[in-house]
This record gives C-alpha cells, sequence and structure tokens, in this order.
C-alpha cells in the first residue's frame, strides 16, 4: 500500500526547472510542502507566488562553499524539519575530453559530486536524530554505462552511484532511506551540449523522457511503505538505444 506524502516537508535542489520543477509539483499534488532550492532568485520568485502556499523559495547558490554550507540550515529555520532531500541540480558536458577546458571540468564535478555530497553530509544529523527520512539523488543512465560521447558527464554519475549506495547502507540502520532515479535522456537544457546528430535521431526517434516522467518515478519511490526502500530506478524512453 502506497504511503501518503500529505504534510511531508521536502527540499529540491535545481527546482526552478527541468526534474526539479516537475517533481516539486507532483509532490505539492501529492500534499507534501517543497522547499524550491535554486540559485536563480528570479525564477524562485515567480513559481512560488504561481504554485501557492505549499512552496517556500530557498536561493542558494550550489557552486559557491558558503552558501552550499548554509542550505540545510536556512531551511530548517524556515520549515523546521525535512523529511525528504532531493538532490536534484546538476550540470551537463558532452563530446571528447579535450574538447573542453578545466574550469568547465570543475563546474560540472563540483556541482553534480561535491554539492550532493555536502548536503547529504548536513542534512543526515537532522535525520538521524529524528530517526527518520528520505534522501534521493537525480542519477542518470550515464550513471550505469560508460557513454563514449559524455566522459565527464558519465564519471560523474558514476562517482554518485557508489556514493547513493554506500550511503544506503550506512543510513539504513538509522530509519533513513538513500536511493536514487537514473533516468535516460530528459527534455531539459542540459541537453543543450548534445553532439548535435544524438539529439536530432533522439528526437526523430522519440527517445527522450519529459521530465513529468521521471517526477513520477520519484514519487512512487517516496510513497512506498518504510520497509521498502528502492535503491535505485532506471526511467528511459522506450526508444532510447544504449
Amino acid at each position: 500500500m502506497a504511503q501518503s506524502l500529505n504534510g511531508k516537508v521536502a527540499a529540491i535542489t535545481g527546482a526552478a526547472s527541468g526534474i526539479g520543477l516537475a517533481t516539486t509539483r507532483a509532490l505539492v499534488e501529492a500534499g507534501a510542502r517543497v522547499v524550491m532550492v535554486d540559485r536563480n532568485e528570479e525564477a524562485l520568485s515567480e513559481l512560488t507566488a504561481d504554485l501557492g502556499e505549499n512552496v517556500i523559495a530557498q536561493v542558494t547558490d550550489l557552486l559557491d562553499p558558503q552558501s552550499c554550507a548554509s542550505m540545510v540550515p536556512e531551511i530548517l529555520e524556515k520549515t523546521d524539519r525535512i523529511d525528504i532531500l532531493h538532490c536534484n541540480a546538476g550540470t551537463y558536458i558532452g563530446g571528447d575530453l579535450d574538447e573542453t577546458d578545466e574550469p568547465t571540468i570543475d563546474r560540472m564535478l563540483n556541482l553534480n559530486v561535491n554539492a550532493v555530497m555536502k548536503n547529504v553530509h548536513s542534512v543526515i544529523p537532522h535525520m538521524k536524530a529524528r530517526g527518520t527520512g528520505d534522501i534521493i539523488v537525480t542519477c542518470s543512465v550515464a550513471g550505469h554505462a560508460a557513454i563514449s560521447w559524455e566522459p565527464v558527464y558519465s564519471g560523474s554519475k558514476w562517482a554518485i552511484t557508489c556514493f547513493v549506495q554506500t550511503m544506503r547502507r550506512q543510513l539504513m540502520k538509522h530509519g533513513v532511506r538513500v536511493g536514487q532515479v537514473s533516468p535516460g535522456p530528459v527534455v531539459s537544457a542540459l541537453l543543450a551540449d548534445w553532439p548535435e546528430e544524438n539529439l536530432k535521431k533522439a528526437k526523430k526517434n522519440g527517445a527522450l523522457l519529459d521530465p513529468g516522467e521521471v517526477a513520477d518515478a520519484v514519487v512512487y519511490m517516496l510513497t512506498r511503505p518504510r520497509t521498502v526502500t528502492i535503491r535505485d530506478m532506471i526511467v528511459l524512453p522506450t526508444n532510447f538505444d544504449i
């Protein structure tokens, strides 16, 4: 039987667009309060006004060490608790490795890997003290397959797969569930760096997901009874050939 999310408090990073926004809408519809975390203050202001009283804006720049470190304490000042942390923010690099530069690599690894680890590290004491909680990370099918046209991105997601599964084992004895959702390509700004031929092929073949389809998977994971953990849900468009 599905577990109700009514009254739960969720914090979602990268919530102003894409999967984060779709998941915000889905959780609000399911009765949760959602703290929308993003660095885009203007977008958050517009979205919180549109989505109503069950959403709260949290302006955080995950690439700024102080802002990142302040995220969880600032959320707890606004809500008193965090039942669900969805580490969703991320960025993308595609193409051959020698076609990018080191600052771009640093930025992606800091957002896709370091910020996730820091956010989870920050929320652990709170969830352990309460003896319950859910942590979900947006990973990727690229965390399960060595995709030749995106070695940096794929490498970051393999790192996250390892991190999530080790944290699941560390925290399960404290009543905290940890899992990841691993979608295939999703219609979003992240695909801007995809090789044009791959993007055209995916569009033509219907091999792209809508963000709402990933949000549905997240809601499914969160509504399982506490005796069940979905440690990883790989969600692919049916015609995605990889």
